[in-house]
């Protein structure tokens, strides 16, 4: 074979040690986020934890807060995961300076400053606002199924559930009969060294489950409750009712209330709920927020929720926008998830108090089809709101502002599922939320990162 070859010695000792600094490029994302870490983002909440001096050493909260970011950042989320990467990953294991913290390490360091890691969205956000990337002139407000850690095959409905619990009682009942009759082979049952009055395992499982179920119950209970007594107060509100009215038709409805026989509740995650997604199934999600800048498509106000529907969360994201940036940006864009009576009446007294305006679809449309011509004339003085939103859509401002709304915030969405994983890992509404800002944060950096790159060079 006269063909010649580049030479390959796999038992080749280097006389050098190599260096991790050679073997990743200038400009790399580790590199960002290791810079940020080291002098950018303020450390004192996780550092302010460790008060106690005894103990074994803990891993630098740098160093878990390089790996933890960057994780999120590139999709490397899981606990595990991100272990197998400090030894596999030249990335990793140059943020972690050849350290390999374990998972079990890891996963504490999360749980312990899961609060001081969702700060790191409003961080990053002052960062971005420092570098010039929000405006907030145009912004979009819209919602995305998130997906929960939970299973779909760990659900009850209400109706099953009710039965369910019947069947459960009768048999605990039983094997404590049992139990009683059985005193004479105590040391057969529960082995030598056992006091004898430890609960079987089949009886422990059983009162386990009980126990898991009616906590389940009771919470659709409440939940169909404050939703009847919500519904009552309203209506009686709009009859005119006084306040003793109100309040009483709340009670009585809620004491009536029943929750549907179809209603589910998860074990895994009682707080997520089922809802539809984009591809037309259906699964255990949270319903995450977001409000985008049209500059650099910066998120600046996110929350996660577990109501399936975005017409609750226009008043609240608004609320929290202003809040969070201390501005109330120019123009708002929103579809028609977020259009109801009340929410028309909320936005014209916002537009009143502030400097700002609103565009609010009224009625769904496919995103290729066309908004319709405004009729021409004056607007009738008797026009609901509703319908002089819908004339103020079709007028030539209001095609150019909302025709951008898919532009800007759907995109967002679209990033975050393929580059960092539209899922929570954490379970509990509290612990999602804390984690989807985090992962709303790694996107802004993610955008910072960029806009620095290409403004450098």
């Amino acid at each position: 074979m006269n063909k010649r070859f580049k030479a390959f010695d796999p038992d080749a000792v280097m006389l050098v040690p190599p260096s991790l600094e050679e073997w990743l490029p200038q400009g790399h994302l580790a590199r960002f986020i290791a810079e940020l870490v080291d002098h950018e983002l303020d450390l004192d909440r996780f550092y302010k934890s460790y008060a106690k001096a005894k103990g074994q050493p803990p891993y630098d909260p740098r160093l878990m807060l390089r790996i933890v970011l960057y994780g999120y950042c590139v999709g490397v989320r899981s606990s595990r995961e991100i272990e197998r990467a400090c030894t596999d990953v030249v990335a990793f294991r140059w943020l972690a300076a050849q350290q390999g913290p374990d998972f079990r390490s890891i996963g504490r360091f999360r749980e312990r400053h899961l609060a001081a890691l969702a700060n790191v969205f409003l961080q990053a956000l002052q960062l971005c606002q420092a570098a010039g990337m929000v405006s907030l002139g145009r912004v979009a407000l819209d919602g995305t199924k998130v997906r929960a850690n939970a299973s779909r095959h760990k659900a009850m409905s209400y109706a099953r559930l009710t039965s369910k619990q019947k069947v459960l009682a009768e048999e605990i009942s039983a094997l404590m009969e049992e139990a009683k009759t059985v005193d004479a082979d105590e040391d057969a049952r529960f082995g030598p060294g056992k006091r004898g009055d430890e609960l079987p395992a089949e009886l422990a499982n059983r009162e386990a489950r009980a126990a898991a179920m009616a906590v389940a119950r009771a919470s659709m209970e409440e939940e169909a409750a404050s939703r009847a007594r919500q519904l009552a107060q309203e209506r009686a509100r709009n009859r005119g009712g006084d306040d003793d009215d109100i309040t009483g038709a709340g009670d009585r409805a809620a004491e009536a209330a029943e929750p549907k026989p179809t209603a589910q509740r998860n074990f895994t995650d009682p707080d997520a709920r089922i809802m539809k997604t984009a591809d037309g199934s259906y699964h255990y999600c949270y319903n995450g927020q977001a409000v985008v800048d049209a500059e650099h498509q910066v998120i600046i106000a996110t929350t996660l929720n577990n109501v399936p529907v975005d017409v609750q969360q226009l008043a609240p994201m608004i609320e929290h926008t202003a809040a969070t940036i201390g501005v109330m940006p120019r123009q708002w864009s929103a579809d028609a998830g977020y259009c109801s009576a009340g929410n028309l009446e909320h936005v014209k007294d916002v537009e009143g108090e502030h400097q700002t305006e609103f565009f609010i679809s009224t009625r769904r449309m496919k995103h290729a089809t066309p908004i319709p011509e405004s009729p021409r004339g004056r607007i009738p003085a008797n026009a609901t709101l509703g319908e002089r939103m819908a004339r103020k859509l079709k007028t030539k401002k209001g095609k150019a502002v909302y025709a951008r709304r898919k532009a800007i915030v759907e995109p967002v969405f679209g990033q975050i599922h393929t580059r960092q994983g539209k899922h929570v890992l954490l379970r509990g509404l509290k612990n999602a939320a804390r984690e989807w800002e985090l992962l709303a944060g790694c996107h802004n950096l993610l955008k910072l990162h960029s806009y620095r790159t290409n403004t450098a060079t």
